[in-house]
């Protein structure tokens, strides 16, 4: 395969898509190689789930997802090493392979068609994307007017707003507006930086997460509690109870449902790692928003009590909050600023390292042991609720 040829003249927008079917082609015949075997078989056996069967259409999505986003061990994805093994590529193939690394990834809405392309609405982002195929237009023929699709989106560059599918696309007829609603509630609660792509909800997630935080602090009296599983649990649900009431009670009486929601909701169930423990610590915290600790009442002794360290038990507590790699760094910066005189003893008892000095290290120590944090840039512990989906959602 040849690169593209040197002009002054722009490519147009029609031989972009034309490269880009070349260029994907490539692609994933690069990544479907043996040189990738050990990393994609696994990879592909675990998209599969315990079944193990997959449909072309999802083989399809699963290859695309390998090739664009998995990070192999040395830090990079295959779409990095494509880029390396090619010294052919033109400076827009790269700069098209580039705009590949983060594609978009949603539930759609269908919101009109025309000659070459359709105009999508992303239910999670609440954004609009001028959408193409490198299949040609033929295949948005058979979309339900109106309808809903999941998709994977990836920029053409350097075309400012056109975008192409990526992979498969699996369609939905509008019957079935407040099922697809339903999912991405769940998309946008449980991977909010799916909605965080917009700028604007961003803002918004941070002014709800303020609103939240202080709501927290008034229903608790504080931000930070060690409680049973049991207690927490029981408190939890009461809290949001109140959220909810306070929520209806706050809408204006022609926006209140006709049917109240059930009063009766079940109790807040912790994963099996957090009802299992002694204790769990509830942080609501400015930045990191609200998060669970186990055994966080075992971890707040230690740093009173140094000695404690001697007691495998609790050192094995801060061992495993330095080790995990789902624990970010806000518990142990907590209780080392809230004890300034014992946690230069508690870390050199525990890491045995006598120089230790919190002031001093610290934070060097935190970035060793969780990079992951460091390497991305904050964002809101909330989800923020579009305008269109809170109207599908609405729909019964």
């Amino acid at each position: 395969m040849t690169a593209m040829n040197h002009s002054d003249a722009e490519p147009s927008l029609e031989s972009l898509i034309e490269r880009s079917a070349e260029l994907k082609r490539a692609l994933v015949d690069f990544a479907g190689g043996p040189r990738f075997e050990r990393h994609r078989m696994p990879f592909m056996l675990e998209a599969a789930g315990p079944e193990g069967e997959l449909d072309d259409s999802e083989a399809v999505g699963i290859i695309d997802r390998f090739a664009l986003q998995y990070r192999l061990p040395n830090g990079k994805t295959v779409l990095d090493q494509f880029l390396a093994s090619r010294s052919d590529l033109s400076a827009t193939d790269r700069d098209m392979l580039r705009g590949w690394h983060d594609p978009v990834e949603g539930l759609f809405e269908i919101r009109s068609k025309d000659r070459t392309a359709i105009v999508l609405l992303n239910l999670l982002d609440d954004l609009e994307y001028r959408t193409y195929s490198n299949m040609g237009p033929a295949v948005f023929r058979r979309l339900p007017r109106g309808g809903f699709l999941y998709a994977r989106l990836v920029p053409i560059s350097p075309v400012p707003g056109a975008w192409l599918v990526s992979g498969y696309m699996s369609t939905y007829p509008k019957s079935d507006a407040a099922q697809i609603a339903q999912v991405a509630m769940q998309l946008a609660v449980t991977q909010p930086q799916l909605v965080f792509r917009n700028p604007d909800k961003i803002e918004q997630g941070w002014k709800q997460m303020r609103e939240d935080r202080a709501a927290f602090i008034e229903f608790f009296g504080g931000d930070e509690l060690v409680l049973s599983p049991a207690e927490a649990g029981e408190r939890l649900d009461a809290y949001y109870r109140h959220r909810q009431q306070a929520a209806l009670a706050a809408l204006p009486k022609r926006r209140k449902p006709r049917n109240a929601p059930d009063p009766d909701l079940p109790a807040f169930e912790f994963p099996a790692d957090l009802a299992d423990a002694d204790t769990i610590g509830l942080i609501y915290d400015e930045i990191d928003g609200l998060n669970f600790y186990n055994d966080y009442g075992m971890l707040r002794e230690l740093f009173a009590d140094p000695a404690l360290a001697a007691d495998k038990r609790y050192s094995d507590v801060l061992r495993g909050y330095l080790r995990a790699d789902t624990i970010g760094p806000l518990p142990i910066r907590r209780l080392a600023v809230a004890h300034p005189e014992t946690a230069d003893a508690v870390f050199r008892k525990v890491l045995r390292k006598p120089s230790f000095t919190w002031a001093d290290h610290g934070e060097a120590l935190l970035r060793r042991r969780k990079p992951w944090y460091y390497e991305r840039e904050p964002r809101p512990g909330v989800s923020v609720i579009g305008t269109r989906l809170a109207e599908l959602a609405a729909l019964r």
